[in-house]
């Protein structure tokens, strides 16, 4: 039986403690990390909830609860963080981004306690997988909270819309990775190529910016 409360705790009090000698974007992104790490452990209880409820399968659980559950839970403290400290737009991408570590961290970390570390390929593949389609969500719900929250008649919406993209980069992530040969791999690599993607673009966007100025 896997403990992940204590897992949590040991892992979450070092950073907690390297608060007091931090201040300003360190100390926030720290902050966002154990948050991130809060909420992966809560959004277990919550989709195995979910699970028993409905008496879901193995593959619903997975392909239509788990994505919900996750996204919609590492959403709610940005939007906290939103609402109450009113950030700029950076500050709200490395928010996102802290949750989005803090999850994908903790989360590796319980998949290491549970089925332990002797397969490096496979932990590497969960690395680039896993751990990046978390890393991709919260890339995506940082830029786009950030934007659609400049134009408060689209703030509600398109925070919906931002979310429902990510749930279902999530679903069809876990859809493909339960299939076999090629589709599974194409779903290893799906979290990666699209932050490869994003990465690009944002490239050339900041380029053409710099020439229109």
């Amino acid at each position: 039986m896997t403990y992940i409360e204590n897992i949590f705790i040991c892992i979450a009090i070092p950073l907690i403690l390297s608060l007091f000698f931090r201040t300003g974007k360190e100390r926030r992104f720290t902050i966002f990390v154990i948050v991130g790490m809060g909420i992966c452990l809560l959004s277990a209880y919550v989709s195995s909830f979910f699970v028993g409820y409905y008496g879901a399968s193995s593959v619903a659980s997975v392909v239509e609860i788990t994505p919900v559950c996750e996204e919609v839970m590492k959403v709610l403290p940005l939007l906290f963080y939103l609402v109450v400290f009113e950030p700029n737009p950076g500050d709200i991408t490395s928010a996102s981004l802290g949750i989005a570590v803090g999850f994908g961290t903790f989360e590796n970390v319980c998949y290491l306690t549970e089925n332990g570390a002797e397969s490096f390929s496979i932990l590497l593949i969960r690395g680039i997988s896993a751990g990046a389609l978390h890393i991709l969500c919260g890339i995506a719900v940082g830029y786009g909270v950030a934007h659609v929250f400049r134009r408060s008649w689209i703030a509600l919406t398109g925070t919906v819309g931002v979310v429902g993209a990510c749930i279902v980069f999530h679903g069809v992530y876990n859809l493909l990775i339960s299939g076999d040969g090629g589709w599974k791999t194409a779903g290893y690599l799906f979290p990666s190529g699209l932050i490869l993607i994003l990465f690009i673009l944002k490239g050339i966007f900041s380029r053409i910016k710099i020439e229109i100025e």
